[in-house]
């Protein structure tokens, strides 16, 4: 009896351990913005250090030019932060919004530039000259690298920046937005290879009606109230994005047994990812792609 309580045992660690390892490996690491934490946002500086650091996805933010381009910002508007104005000079905080994007032709907007001010959030990032690129730009170069050093493409997590109440003056209505992002996808990315996420419900009930196949993501910050969100959404979406600190074990399980996988943002800390992944987090969005090599390297 006592041989086979020791034997029992040594198999229960075994398989603990190979489900333990398992579930390092199969971690969905995503590129907050590129790589915010060591370039500027958004930018192919970033999206290139995320690739090289083997990201399984690139996560980005999207909004629209005058011209009906679709641009990658976080905001529709110039980040007195980290950008600087078409004659090179500082952007006053109380006159950024005045650089609304959705006003401005996008060859007007390469002459500004968002990647030479370091951004103060983030104070080992490295510098690199860039305008705001096109979503279509950062495509064909992810496509161009992964083609030359012979990897696959990685998964893109677009973001839509919707807001019911900047419609008509810093973006389009959902319709023309969501067609103008999805024309560009469509066209020149794998279906399977990425997806749209949003804060507005608004945006991915359109999608869900409008472009069925295509996978979506809801982000949420204010709380973990997965079942009165889905209600409000009307489906039930095929990844749910909280804000990491919302994450718990009952989450998990219950979004699990519903297929939906979790994809918390932004996890920045070694000790929050290793409190996630125990649980059996689906993937992590941080700004930080080398956190992945911490358990990639040591499970």
């Amino acid at each position: 009896m006592k041989n086979l309580i020791i034997v029992s045992s040594i198999l229960f660690s075994i398989i603990s351990c190979k489900q333990n390892s398992e579930s390092y490996e199969n971690i969905d690491w995503q590129g907050h913005r590129g790589a915010r934490g060591v370039y500027p946002e958004n930018t192919w500086a970033a999206f290139q250090y995320a690739l090289e650091q083997n990201m399984n996805t690139l996560e980005m933010d999207v909004v629209i030019s005058k011209d009906g381009k679709v641009v990658l910002s976080h905001e529709p508007f110039l980040n007195h932060k980290i950008c600087l104005d078409t004659a090179g000079n500082p952007i006053p905080e109380a006159e950024e919004k005045e650089w609304n994007i959705y006003k401005m032709n996008y060859s007007d907007l390469q002459k500004c530039d968002c990647g030479t001010i370091q951004n103060p959030d983030f104070p080992n990032q490295k510098t690199a000259s860039s305008s705001k690129p096109l979503l279509i730009d950062i495509i064909n170069k992810t496509k161009s690298y992964c083609g030359e050093k012979g990897i696959e493409l990685p998964h893109m997590n677009v973001e839509v920046k919707y807001e019911e109440e900047m419609k008509g003056e810093f973006h389009p209505e959902i319709k023309e937005f969501n067609k103008l992002v999805y024309n560009v996808l469509s066209a020149n990315y794998p279906l399977e290879k990425w997806n749209i996420q949003s804060f507005d419900f608004n945006v991915l009930k359109h999608f869900h009606e409008n472009y069925p196949k295509v996978t979506l993501a809801a982000l949420v910050f204010e709380s973990g109230a997965y079942e009165q969100q889905f209600e409000d959404l009307g489906f039930t979406p095929e990844i749910y994005s909280p804000y990491f600190q919302l994450v718990d074990n009952k989450m998990l399980t219950e979004l699990h047994e519903q297929n939906v996988k979790v994809i918390p943002w932004t996890v920045n800390e070694e000790k929050d990812a290793k409190r996630l992944i125990k649980l059996g987090i689906d993937g992590i969005i941080t700004d930080y792609p080398e956190l992945a090599d911490k358990f990639r390297k040591n499970p």
